[in-house]
C-alpha cells in the first residue's frame, strides 16, 4: 500500500483544488471542483484513470491511501460542523481574525497554522476518548 499526502486549497476563483505530493501510477493527479467533496470526488475519478492507464501499459496495481493537508478555506468548508468561532477561542487565536483566515480575507502565518494543528489534535484526542452509554 502507497500512502501519498494530497494538498488541498482554495483557487482565488472560489473553487478547490487537489494535487498529490507523490507519484501516483506514474505522476502526480490533480483535481477541481466547486466544493471540496467535489474536488475530492474528482481526485479518485482520475486515481482511476491513472491506475487503468498503468495497467494497460504493463504495470501492476497497487493499493493507494490518501492523507490530506488542508488550507484553512478548505478545512472549513469540508469539515463545516465544526465551530469556528469556538475552535478559535480553543486555540487561543483572536475569534474574529480566524474568520477572517477562514473566509481568505487575511492568511494565517505558520505560528497560526501550529496552533491550530495542536487544537485539533486535542479535540481529536477528546473525541477519541468519548463514548456513549
Amino acid at each position: 500500500m502507497k500512502k501519498i499526502l494530497v494538498t488541498i486549497s482554495q483557487a482565488p476563483d472560489g473553487t478547490y483544488w487537489c494535487h498529490t505530493e507523490g507519484d501516483v501510477y506514474g505522476g502526480g493527479l490533480n483535481s477541481a471542483g466547486d466544493s471540496v467533496k467535489a474536488a475530492k470526488d474528482d481526485l479518485m475519478i482520475c486515481l482511476e484513470d491513472a491506475r487503468q492507464d498503468y495497467v494497460e501499459n504493463g504495470g501492476r496495481p497497487y493499493e493507494v491511501t490518501f492523507e490530506y493537508k488542508y488550507d484553512l478555506q478548505s478545512f472549513f468548508e469540508y469539515f463545516s460542523f465544526l465551530n469556528v468561532t469556538d475552535i478559535a477561542r480553543r486555540a487561543g487565536i483572536n475569534p474574529s481574525l480566524m474568520r477572517q483566515y477562514v473566509r481568505g480575507i487575511k492568511n494565517a502565518g505558520e505560528k497560526t497554522y501550529a496552533r491550530l494543528s495542536a487544537c485539533m489534535d486535542g479535540i481529536t484526542k477528546e473525541l477519541q476518548a468519548a463514548s456513549f452509554r
